[in-house]
Formats: C-alpha cells, structure tokens, sequence
C-alpha cells in the first residue's frame, strides 16, 4: 500500500475516533434510532448531484445498506443510548478487524500473512490495554449490542469488496439511500411519534452539528475513502487500520477536552501503532531493516 494510501487510511481513523463523541453528543438532542435515519438521510443528498449508473447490482446496494446503516449503526447506537461508553464503544466495534479477517478467509480465501498476524496480535494487546483502565458501563446488553454491530461491520466491508463498485462515492451515497426508512420504522414503533416529534422540534445547534459531522465526514467522507481501500486491497490488509479508531478517539479526548491519558495508555497508543506498521508496511522495508542492522 503507497503512503497516500496509509495517510487516507488514517484521515479515515482520526474522523471516526472522533465519531464516537460526536455521537454521543447527538444522543443527547436525538433518539438512538432516529438520530441514525437522518444521519443516512443526509449523506444520500448527493445523489441529487450524482449522475450516471448503479455504481453496484440494486440487490448488494441494499445488502450493504442494511448491514451497515440498519443492523451496525442502528445497534451501536442504541448500545450507546443504554449504557455503552464512547471510547469502549469504539474499542469494542473495532473487533470487527478480526472478523472481516477470519470472514475473509472463509468466503475470499484471503489468508493473512503471519506477519500479518503478528501485527494484528500486538496491536490487540494495545487495545487490551486501553480497554483493562475503562469501565464496561452498567449495562451488559449494551455490550453484546455493540459486539453484534461489529460483527455487521465485517459482513458489510465483505460486501463492499465484493460490489464491484469503482465510483465510492456513488456507492456510499446510494448505501445512504437504503437506512433511512426501514430505521424510521423502527423509530416510530420503539422510541414513538412523541418522542420523534420533540427531537424535530427542539434541535439546537450542539444537535444539527453532530448530526452533520457524522453524516458528511464520517459517512460520505469515511466510508467513501473506506470502500474506496477496501476494493483496491485485500481486507486483511485494510480493516487492521481500524485498530487505530480508538487510539485517535483518546487523543482527540487528550486535545480537545483535557482528558487525561496515562502512562498505560500511550504505552497501548504505540503498541496499536506497531502493530499496524508491522501489519501495513512492505515486506521489502523490514528486510532492509534487518539487513542494516545486521
């Protein structure tokens, strides 16, 4: 993977690492499920502007929508709203890299490498450590849920690489279409119209600013960068660069809240950053290493 690829795949880490408060910021001016329908409700407004053919076949459009806007984001959300954390949940979500592996493997024959391996070990070790100093939250179904949105995540990107797909951001627009009204549904039937009706009535601007970060930047921009890797690569070299999610949630927390960060946890920062160097970086780059040390 060329350089701009890596700097692309970590722009990606960083707007999603920051996500995960700005959802949880959202949570407090939408209901979980309504929040998440208008977030695919906005990021589908390109499609006003985009012309041209499905970018996929109609019926891996909508598999893609479902796995990812209603079943991964519609649990993680709702997780959220329960109990779940921001910085565990987007420690959790991240187990979806070891999913997409092993569901690679099974479906694409895609075999990681075993130095591959090695760098998904150390940067899971990182993440155990920055996980070992956070609480669970109160509530173990939130747990599970946001477990079970992960394992959707991995179905999707396994999608997304079989679409065909080569205008991502089409592909992520039309995605966008498919959400909305199956969780606008399940909006109405779990969290009510009255609930509905005051969360449209009372936006503040604190509520339409997460809703357009995660609509734009996460969704269109993140998952349109993300899609675009994902056809280019194998997944077992792209969805590692996930393990870094978390690390770029503490540091935003770090600089722009005045979170405190320990000497543990940037022991974890380094070692998920390792990791993903020994995972992502050519193979010709360590020999040559070795050979200068030798």
């Amino acid at each position: 993977m060329p350089l701009r690829h890596v700097l692309l795949a970590l722009l990606v880490t960083l707007i999603w690492g920051v996500n995960f408060v700005v959802i949880k910021v959202g949570l407090h001016d939408f209901p979980p499920l309504l929040f998440c329908a208008l977030r695919f409700a906005l990021a589908a407004l390109p499609l006003i502007f985009l012309r041209g053919p499905l970018p996929a076949p109609f019926w891996r459009i909508v598999q893609i929508g479902v796995l990812l806007g209603v079943v991964k984001f519609g649990l993680l959300f709702v997780g959220m709203h329960i109990g779940m954390p921001a910085g565990l949940s987007s420690l959790v979500l991240q187990s979806q890299v070891f999913f997409t592996v092993l569901i690679a493997a099974a479906f694409l024959g895609e075999r990681p490498s075993p130095r591959a391996l090695i760098g998904l070990a150390l940067a899971a070790g990182g993440l155990l450590l920055i996980g070992l100093e956070r609480p669970m939250g109160d509530s173990l179904v939130a747990f599970l849920l946001v477990i079970a949105a992960a394992l959707a995540w991995a179905f999707s990107n396994i999608a997304t690489k079989r679409s065909g797909a080569s205008d991502m951001l089409r592909l992520i627009s039309w995605v966008s279409l498919i959400p909305p009204l199956p969780l606008l549904v399940l909006s109405w039937i779990f969290e009510g119209p009255e609930a509905i009706e005051h969360a449209v009535v009372n936006i503040n601007w604190t509520g339409a600013g997460a809703l357009l970060y995660i609509a734009f930047l996460a969704t269109t921009v993140g998952f349109g960068l993300w899609s675009f890797l994902l056809r280019r690569y194998p997944a077992s070299q792209v969805t590692p660069f996930a393990l870094a999610v978390p690390v770029s949630g503490l540091l935003s927390g770090w600089l722009f809240l005045g979170e405190d960060l320990t000497t543990q946890d940037w022991m974890a920062c380094v070692l998920v950053f390792v990791g993903l160097a020994v995972t992502v970086l050519p193979a010709s780059i360590w020999r040559r290493r070795a050979v200068a040390n030798a």
